[in-house]
């Protein structure tokens, strides 16, 4: 947002938030609960970022005239209050004038006569609250301040703007603000009671998780951990990010369930065109237990129809009977590119196309049109106690505040570059144009996924990508076949570091 209050403004950030059509339209009780659970969550969101009230303000967030009003201290971050499910968008204040006419002229005229020098602008001014007691005219509020501001810009253009002043006239004050931000809409946090996610750290499942979360629906997240350690924390660094930039209200659970016992016995004694849908049956109730456990009334997956050989609508159909609870399918009807549109909006993205995918079982020939009678046959072959046992041993992380790089194997982490080891980096080629280190050698992930067995297993290797995921993936396999390997923690920043501080 670039206009910037006058000399002699407040330094206190006041900002209007204006809450989605999804609360608006409810009855006036469930209106007042949901505005109650959203100024709860907008609470923990500016905790979240080091806000703090004013001295001697106790509500640094209140509702009047169907509009919240956040008050930020100096320097606090206003963007987690974007981030908040019920809010439509938000703009910041950067002036007030008593409900005068010449006043708010005047005032706006000091604001943005410089924001709006050569360039094509509007005036847009709405009255809130009681219409008969907002003595104000908006149409002619946008009328003499776009007259005064004329002389100053390139001219008015209503259709296109290349900038819009704002203005929100109560009968109290009239209000000065920044460009609108949207927010993300949809409901309050919690308010819609609460599911489990079955989370693999792909695209898929968290932008599902995330359109559940916009639909008020607390959640907790259930990973199948099917690639060890580093798939593992693959997934945490997901979930983490899901809980502490689009969590506000509430603090979520992961439960981490080996998977690997589940599909040797998958392997073992059941028809191998059948694996994927069995496996998916039992990660289901793998989730309906812990969903049990956590007072959980649904099951959210990243399903979308005909998108894998799992996920044909027979298959699917074959799947969803192996628990009781409602299954949600938010992306049942998604492009994939639609969802990639998403994880980026989200913030997912980037973490999840590091998340390698860890399934073998995967046959030539699956079955895209399986019976519930043959699978349920197939799962006649299984210890009827595999997933109570598997699930008795899940671990379980607060996400919000964990240390993920602390969970990674510490064998397979160094802070720098021991003394004659080979420096690979991992990170595709164009990242490593724009910048590597001096001592790196070059392979992309695939490629050193491929050839690293034909590596001199004389020599010890440190390998490095941006986030360590890709990394820790490599060390672990290398180690598991008898070379001395290890990741760089930090990624690329450390990496940054290790090579300003060798200068």
């Amino acid at each position: 947002m670039s206009h910037r209050p006058a000399s002699g403004e407040t330094d206190d950030q006041r900002i209007i938030l204006r809450f989605s059509g999804d609360i608006s339209i409810k009855a006036r009780g469930t209106r007042q609960h949901f505005v109650r659970r959203l100024i709860q969550n907008l609470h923990d969101a500016i905790a979240s970022a080091g806000g703090r009230t004013e001295a001697g303000a106790s509500h640094p967030v209140r509702f009047s005239h169907d509009r919240i009003f956040a008050l930020l201290p100096p320097g606090a971050d206003a963007d987690p209050l974007g981030r908040v499910f019920g809010v439509q968008s938000l703009s910041r204040v950067v002036g007030r004038t008593p409900p005068l006419l010449d006043a708010v002229v005047e005032r706006g005229l000091a604001l943005f006569a410089e924001a709006v020098r050569g360039r094509r602008f509007a005036v847009r001014a709405r009255r809130v609250g009681s219409r008969e007691a907002i003595a104000l005219d908006a149409r002619e509020v946008e009328r003499r301040l776009g007259a005064a501001l004329l002389p100053h810009a390139a001219g008015v253009d209503l259709d296109d703007p290349e900038i819009t002043v704002h203005l929100e006239l109560t009968p109290a004050e009239a209000w000065l603000l920044e460009e609108p931000i949207p927010g993300p809409g949809g409901l309050p946090l919690g308010v819609e009671g609460r599911a489990v996610a079955l989370l693999s750290g792909g695209f898929d499942s968290a932008v599902a998780a995330w359109q559940m979360q916009r639909r008020g629906v607390a959640l907790d997240y259930v990973f199948c951990n099917l690639g060890g350690p580093t798939h593992q924390i693959g997934a945490l660094r997901v979930a983490k990010l899901l809980a502490e930039r689009w969590s506000y209200g509430e603090r979520p659970q992961l439960y981490s369930i080996d998977f690997e016992p589940v599909v040797a016995q998958l392997q073992a004694r059941t028809e191998r065109r059948y694996w994927q849908v069995l496996l998916k049956r039992l990660m289901l109730r793998a989730a309906e237990r812990v969903a049990r456990t956590r007072g959980a009334v649904a099951i959210a997956t990243g399903e979308a129809v005909g998108q894998v050989s799992s996920q044909t609508l027979q298959n699917l159909a074959v799947i969803s009977r192996a628990t009781e609870l409602l299954l949600l399918r938010p992306l049942v009807g998604c492009n994939k590119d639609e969802i990639l549109a998403v994880a980026r909006r989200i913030g997912t993205f980037e973490t999840s196309k590091l998340v390698g995918e860890y399934c073998d079982l995967v046959p030539r020939r699956p079955a895209t049109a399986a019976t519930l009678e043959a699978v349920e046959a197939e799962e006649a072959r299984l210890d009827p106690d595999l997933i109570d046992r598997a699930v008795a041993r899940a671990s379980v992380f607060d996400l919000r505040g964990l240390d993920v790089d602390g969970l990674a194997a510490p064998e397979l982490m160094v802070d720098r570059i021991p003394p004659g080891a080979l420096l690979i980096d991992l990170r595709p080629h164009a990242q490593y144009q724009g910048w590597h280190h001096p001592d790196a050698l070059h392979l992309e992930f695939q490629q050193a996924l491929r050839g690293y067995a034909s590596f001199d297993r004389s020599r010890s290797y440190v390998l490095s990508c941006d986030l360590g995921l890709l990394s820790s993936h490599l060390a672990e396999r290398m180690r598991k076949q008898g070379f001395e390997a290890f990741h760089l923690r930090g990624g690329t920043r450390a990496l940054k570091e290790l090579a300003g501080s060798s200068r």
